[in-house]
């Protein structure tokens, strides 16, 4: 049974470097797509209602850190007083929730009484 070998003696410079180019960027693209999913971005003692990204996003991970009295609740919405479309309610317990959720309008944290709440997002 014959071996076929590849004759790599005409493969130029110029073809490597971009062969390299190609997986570097692959790879800067999938490591960007991870950071996006599991936020980017943290913003820590939540206690009112915030605007915390404004435009498309991700709400990646919720974190309550202070349990309150009552729960609280995340909105894809621009302001503060957005109620209407509510994409997560925050438990008043502590502990953390890996959410992942793509918003469209922004996202706006609204704890509950006496929560203190940390969102991951992107």
């Amino acid at each position: 049974m014959a071996t076929s070998t590849t004759d790599t003696s005409n493969v130029s410079m110029s073809d490597l470097l971009t062969a390299l180019k190609n997986v570097v960027t692959a790879l800067n693209n999938a490591s960007q797509t991870y950071l996006n999913v599991n936020g980017l971005i943290n913003k820590s003692a939540i206690s009112s209602a915030t605007v915390v990204k404004s435009g498309t996003g991700r709400l990646a991970v919720v974190s309550v850190t202070t349990a309150g009295s009552a729960a609280g609740a995340i909105y894809d919405g621009t302001s503060a007083t957005s109620t209407s479309n509510i994409i997560l309610t925050i438990p008043n317990t502590v502990g953390a929730a890996f959410v992942n959720i793509p918003v469209s309008n922004g996202i706006v944290v609204a704890p509950g009484s006496g929560q203190v709440v940390t969102v991951s997002y992107s």
